[in-house]
Parts: structure tokens; C-alpha cells; sequence
């Protein structure tokens, strides 16, 4: 059993899966490296890394921000490797970068993926990467035990169990249209969406895009196998800098509870 499904292994008392994100050296990679084992610590399953980027597509206001942040800061993708070496001296926690296509192509697919492997990544979510042009980048991957996470949008109707057939790792459901960001409401279908993809696969299912509150988290785990936040955890960062962490494991907690 590989990390990240591990991650989803229903065990009892665990609940399903809790999936936090934050933006690698925002404000420092070190205060990362510390945030990152305080949701582990909090009852985290999994932390998505995203790499800063200055032109982050698929991000809303908050992680764009987030991103300037980190880069003003100087991280870069060395830096976020480094701080998975960090993570990995303390944690054995699935970690799974979120990136974009020019990151990779700039650092080079080799050796990127290579790099991963050496540091301890364990899968990756690459927004803008095509489904009908991720053969050569699926690869890559597969050579370094690295999954490719499929993401599934609310307008991919006809094309749904065409990506979760192809699924490795999780599938990533994107609860709402548009870009990421906290929602007081998900209208989108969830349910339906979530039956298709289990017809499909036998790979967990995590939803993201919008969700910040334990009531969401709870509804949402009631057919979902995993959860993802990332907006409200990057918010917590961006008001309390450094002094994030306690606030990080209170709301962990308390969504990692609603999970269950």
C-alpha cells in the first residue's frame, strides 16, 4: 500500500481523509516545514505543497497572494525541495506537491521527477496539464513511483470515467467552477459526480475548491473519501505569519473531527 492510499485506508475511528494545502515558503520554508507537522499533528492525512508560481491559473485571490508572498520571499523550486527534506527527517505524511507545467518544463521532466523521488514526494496535481497530453508526464512519474493526480471538474460529464479509469493516487473533484477559494455555499452535484467516478475506479475520491467550514467538511465526507482545504489554511497563514501554527491545529482538528 503506497502512502497516499494509505492515507485513505478506513480504519476505525480515523474517519475519511483530511487533505490540507499550503504554498511552500509562505512566509518562510522553515515556518512550513513547522505548519506542515502541526496538521500532521492536528490530524492531517495528507498536505498538498503547492509550488509558488507567478502565474498560478487555477488559484482565486488568496493563494495568488500567497504565492507573491513566497516568491518576494525567495522560494523557489530547489527551496521547496529542500523543505520536503525537512518534513521528511520528522513525518512519513503522504505529501503531494501542486504545480504547474512551466515549473516542471523550466526544472526539466527528468530530473524533476527524479528529484521527487530522492526527496520523498509521493504525487503531484498539475492543474493546467491536459488529460489527452499526459502520457509522456504520466511516464516520467510511474518510472519514479510518483501518482499523477486526475482532477475532475463539475463540466466533465462525458469525460468522467475516462480520467478515473486512468486515476492513480486520488481523484481530485473539484466541488465548484472557477478558481479556488472559501464558498458559504457548493451547489454542484456532488453526489452524482462521485458515483460516476466509483463506477469507474476503485481510487479514493477527495473534493476541493471552496470548502472551509466543519459543516461542509462533515456533508461533504458523507460520500466523499477525502476532503481537501486549502484557501482557510492559507488565510490562517496570511493573517498570523509566523505565529500561525496553534491557530493551524485548532482549525485542523476541528475539520479533521467534522471528517469523521
Amino acid at each position: 500500500m503506497s502512502k497516499i492510499q494509505r492515507a485513505f485506508a478506513h480504519k476505525e475511528g480515523k474517519g475519511k481523509a483530511f487533505i490540507g494545502f499550503l504554498t511552500a515558503g509562505d512566509p518562510t520554508i522553515e515556518q512550513s516545514k513547522d505548519f506542515i507537522l502541526e496538521m500532521e499533528r492536528a490530524g492531517a492525512d495528507l498536505i498538498e505543497i503547492g509550488i509558488p508560481f507567478s502565474d498560478p491559473i487555477a488559484e482565486g485571490p488568496v493563494i495568488q497572494e500567497a504565492n507573491i508572498r513566497a516568491l518576494s520571499a525567495g522560494a523557489n523550486t530547489d527551496k521547496v525541495f529542500d523543505l520536503v527534506a525537512l518534513v521528511r527527517k520528522e513525518s512519513d505524511i503522504p505529501l503531494v506537491f501542486l504545480t504547474y507545467l512551466n515549473p516542471i518544463f523550466s526544472y526539466g521532466y527528468e530530473k524533476f521527477f527524479e528529484k521527487c523521488k530522492a526527496v520523498g514526494v509521493d504525487g503531484m496535481i498539475i492543474p493546467d496539464l491536459p488529460f489527452e497530453e499526459r502520457g509522456e508526464m504520466t511516464e516520467l512519474a510511474k518510472q519514479q513511483g510518483i501518482d499523477i493526480i486526475s482532477l475532475i471538474a463539475p463540466t466533465s460529464e462525458e469525460r468522467i470515467k475516462m480520467i478515473a479509469k486512468e486515476s492513480t493516487g486520488f481523484v481530485y473533484i473539484v466541488s465548484s467552477m472557477g478558481v479556488t477559494g472559501m464558498r458559504s455555499e457548493i451547489k454542484t452535484d456532488l453526489t452524482a459526480i462521485l458515483n460516476a467516478v466509483k463506477e469507474a475506479t476503485d481510487t479514493p475520491c477527495a473534493v476541493g475548491f471552496g470548502i472551509n467550514t466543519p459543516d461542509q467538511a462533515k456533508a461533504i465526507s458523507k460520500d466523499a473519501d477525502g476532503v481537501i482545504v486549502g484557501s482557510a489554511i492559507v488565510k490562517i497563514i496570511e493573517k498570523y505569519g509566523a505565529d500561525a501554527g496553534p491557530h493551524l491545529y485548532h482549525y485542523v482538528r476541528e475539520m479533521k473531527e467534522a471528517c469523521k
